[in-house]
């Protein structure tokens, strides 16, 4: 039975959608590493969609997929090369302290500068509705002392994790992406990240510097 172009567009769309939401099918497709049988199958199962009818359009759809995100690999390789010549630095006891916008910033040039006179880690990350301050513990009850009342979350016994990479990593697409679903996919929550041109910084809970090491050490 012939599809009509309508229909055939909509369940390529469909297909196409569907693993583009389940990371673990796409790389496994990406490393063509699929029976594209059981998935055709388990899409019109997990969709609601007709086996008979649909089996035909829903697999083709999946080998055209699997063309698309080949080239992906490649990418993927570009991003491990980078990764295998970074630098790994970690530092324990960071807190992450959340503070209304509304603060009188001079109290945050205070802070840097004491901070900074003891060449410690400060990085503020400006929201719309809030500041987050990230420093090391032992500033911890300076920063209580300037902001008081206009302080909204304290997130305590966390690691930075500094992730220093080439110059490579600028024109490099998806390197960060890469990273943070590295991470997901083990179970490791990110509570804070940033970049600084070929610096990638994530902060996570302390108990998690063991895993993160082993995973970063490509």
């Amino acid at each position: 039975m012939q599809l009509g172009v309508g229909k055939l567009v909509n369940i390529t769309k469909l297909t196409e959608d569907y693993i583009a939401q389940h990371p673990s099918i796409k790389d496994c497709l990406k490393k063509g590493m699929i029976n594209y049988s059981s998935l055709t199958r388990q899409i019109c199962g997990d969709l609601n969609l007709e086996l008979k009818k649909n089996f035909d359009a829903i697999l083709i759809a999946c080998r055209r997929y699997h063309r698309k995100v080949s080239k992906e690999a490649v990418l993927e390789n570009k991003i491990i090369k980078i990764l295998k010549g970074s630098k790994l630095e970690v530092k324990n006891k960071i807190v992450v302290v959340l503070v209304e916008k509304d603060i009188y910033y001079g109290h945050l040039i205070e802070l840097q500068k004491e901070i900074k006179k003891k060449s410690e880690l400060f990085h503020i990350i400006e929201g719309s509705n809030t500041i987050t301050v990230i420093t090391s513990y032992e500033f911890l009850s300076f920063v209580k002392r300037l902001f008081k009342n206009k302080i909204i979350k304290i997130n305590e016994n966390l690691a930075e994790v500094i992730l220093k990479s080439s110059k490579d990593m600028e024109k490099t697409l998806g390197v960060i992406a890469y990273l943070s679903t590295l991470l997901a996919e083990n179970g490791i929550n990110i509570i804070e990240t940033m970049s600084t041109w070929t610096d990638t910084l994530f902060v996570i809970d302390e108990k998690d510097i063991a895993k993160v090491m082993g995973l970063l050490r490509f």
